[in-house]
């Protein structure tokens, strides 16, 4: 397996895979991986020749007071799960490396950052885009795996993929759970015992809105009012929202007539969760 730290190296690895004919894909991580993450690259070496997984803890995505300097980090861990699930090469920059001096440039998508994540994180998905933005461009991936567990990001890295006319296929992988129900996270291990029972409430908030949904309950204020009263139940959370959306547009929507999105942010204790689920009529 490669581990390659510079953007010059990455390309010189990338386009020799190229040149062969094989279709690289690429798992974009912040490292300290968990079962969720190898669950991506799986889907991607389904989907390709080459897997390449980008660890790069970025700084540009983190607001004030946020935890950057907290973010748990273990690349020696990181390495033996890649190389696990059959990865080919770790591109692990630094930060200089990505953002050198006089870095001045970045990516916005507009409209569909505005809401959710977008709301009280505002620079969030400008520093995701720009960064993502430029794996690609490090990496030169056919296809990149994205997980549906943050759903805004997927959808955001889609729509700026179809804007900017990248030739590249974005593949959703599916939310991983732990067994008793907690969406799998990197922030998982900042929980203390009592906290993580409280961050149970998230997906029982969830699974419930969903079998009233499929039981026929279309308003969308009564289905948040569920997922509200669940979550506030709990000692621990303090909510940041609970929203349904449109799972195109991510725009709030009142009654769910067609495939919707019910996604939430909750702070447990000082970590802030999210998780999702689909609304699908059947």
């Amino acid at each position: 397996m490669h581990i390659i730290r510079t953007v010059k190296e990455m390309h010189a690895f990338s386009s020799s895979m190229l040149g062969t004919g094989k279709k690289l894909v690429l798992v974009p991580t912040m490292g300290f991986l968990h079962e969720g993450h190898l669950s991506l690259m799986r889907i991607g070496k389904e989907h390709g020749d080459v897997l390449v997984v980008s660890i790069f803890v970025n700084p540009a995505q983190f607001g004030p007071g946020e935890d950057f300097e907290q973010y748990p980090r273990d690349f020696e861990r990181d390495m033996k799960l890649v190389a696990s699930v059959g990865g080919d090469c770790i591109f692990a920059p630094d930060a200089h490396e990505m953002y050198p001096d006089g870095y001045q440039t970045t990516i916005t998508v507009d409209r569909i950052t505005r809401h959710l994540c977008g709301i009280t994180r505002p620079h969030h998905f400008e520093g995701v885009t720009t960064v993502v933005a430029k794996l690609f461009n490090c990496t030169k991936p056919h296809a990149a795996v994205f997980g549906e567990k943050d759903f805004q990001q997927l959808m955001v890295i889609k729509r700026m993929v179809l804007d900017c006319n990248y030739d590249i296929e974005i593949i959703p992988g599916p939310i991983v759970r732990e067994p008793d129900g907690l969406a799998m996270s990197s922030r998982n291990t900042y929980l203390t015992p009592e906290q993580r029972s409280s961050a149970l409430s998230l997906s029982r908030a969830l699974f419930t809105v969903k079998e009233r949904f499929d039981a026929g309950e279309r308003d969308a204020e009564r289905l948040i009012a569920v997922a509200r009263d669940m979550i506030f139940s709990e000692k621990h959370t303090r909510i940041d929202y609970i929203k349904i959306c449109a799972v195109d547009t991510l725009e709030d929507v009142a009654a769910i007539s067609g495939d919707a999105v019910m996604a939430l942010a909750v702070y447990v204790g000082t970590t802030r969760l999210i998780d999702n689920i689909v609304l699908t009529a059947a």
